[in-house]
């Protein structure tokens, strides 16, 4: 079975197609970079409203980078169109494999995410041949998307407790959910300083949610 045919089975995008691989070399390991097309009739979408545009020119070419095989390097590469939006003017396309300006896929960030709750970022980073940046921004990615879809239904206990980190006066405020039968991590940050001491205003939307209360010392 070719790269090519397990690509279209578990990395199909539409409007897009592979073509052609070549080999080469990055940091002394082998690479491949398979290269990505536009279907002809294809519309690009903007990535400002997310809606299919007229093409306007294409920039030079973009290396992505997805997850490694066999510790084959792999990269994408496209050269991504620019769209003339009536809404929001000359914007550059919206990609289906990644998101924003980065250059790592969002299967690729998703797999380092994943690895980084198992080990260190450090030893991550190293044993899939990438920057410690990398695998920081990927844990990022991950926590903003399951911020953003944090459910609170059924919580009705919370811990609160605080912890120190780096050196001097900064600590952070760690809140949790610690129902008898469901105990997870709800939100992490920092406390603020009055003169009254530390606040924990940023937990009181949780604290208003949940019936008993445990603070940690």
């Amino acid at each position: 079975m070719q790269l090519k045919t397990i690509l279209k089975r578990v990395q199909k995008h539409h409007s897009f197609v592979y073509g052609r691989m070549r080999w080469g070399e990055i940091d002394g390991r082998p690479s491949l970079d398979i290269e990505i097309r536009h279907r002809a009739n294809g519309r690009p979408k903007c990535s400002g409203c997310q809606r299919p545009r007229p093409g306007y020119d294409s920039l030079p070419t973009r290396r992505f980078e997805f997850v490694p095989l066999w510790g084959i390097a792999i990269f994408f590469i496209y050269a991504l169109r620019r769209v003339a939006c009536p809404v929001c003017g000359v914007r550059v396309e919206a990609l289906p494999w990644v998101t924003g300006k980065r250059r790592v896929t969002n299967t690729y960030a998703w797999f380092l995410a994943t690895w980084a709750k198992r080990l260190s970022w450090t030893e991550v980073a190293r044993a899939f041949h990438t920057s410690w940046d990398t695998v920081f921004r990927s844990v990022e990615m991950a926590v903003t998307w399951g911020r953003a879809r944090l459910n609170l239904d059924g919580v009705n206990a919370i811990g609160i407790d605080e912890v120190q980190w780096q050196r001097g006066h900064k600590y952070l405020t760690v809140v949790s959910q610690i129902d008898e039968h469901y105990k997870r991590l709800l939100w992490v940050g920092g406390c603020r300083l009055t003169e009254k001491g530390r606040t924990r205003d940023a937990a009181l939307p949780l604290l208003n949610r949940s019936a008993v209360v445990t603070t940690g010392t």
